[in-house]
């Protein structure tokens, strides 16, 4: 039997970020960039992978906050990301990724589609953006699998 000195409300927390990722096939786990989402199930080119989803929030508001899980929709509006209950906020960048982010044709939602076939066990991934790589990930230097194989072959 497993012993546990969290909180009712950790227990809780953690329940249901299971139940969500069994329920989409998709879970959270460690991955050379940190946390990473990863596939239990295969998916075709072309496949709805997941909805990134958040508060929608004005882009003087997005300036406000600040933050690494800003989504901008159009110039207005922009999805903040960061709630645990966002599950696509742990798709990692990738300069050879295997998902694509795509708008709806109003301008508010963010779905992330299958660039290629998937197969379970895969981690998920989509290029970040020029400026997002440029200003938040190329001055550190990109740790995504393609980028790291490249430094150690």
């Amino acid at each position: 039997m497993l012993e546990c000195d969290c909180s009712l409300e950790t227990i809780k927390i953690f329940s249901f970020a299971i139940l969500v990722q069994m329920k989409n096939n998709l879970i959270v786990k460690k991955s050379k960039s940190g946390l990473g989402l990863y596939t239990l199930v295969a998916f075709k080119k072309g496949d709805l992978v997941i909805e990134y989803v958040g508060e929608k929030i004005t882009e003087a508001e997005a300036n406000r906050r600040g933050g690494k899980y800003l989504f901008e929709l159009n110039d207005n509006w922009t999805i903040d990301g960061k709630g645990r209950d966002n599950l696509a906020r742990y798709l990692n960048h990738s300069c050879k990724p295997n998902c694509y982010p795509e708008l709806d044709e109003a301008e508010e939602h963010i779905f992330i589609y299958a660039k290629k076939n998937i197969k379970p066990g895969e981690e998920l991934t989509y290029h970040y953006g020029k400026m997002y790589f440029d200003d938040l990930i190329k001055e550190s230097g990109c740790r995504c699998q393609s980028c790291e194989k490249e430094k150690s072959g």
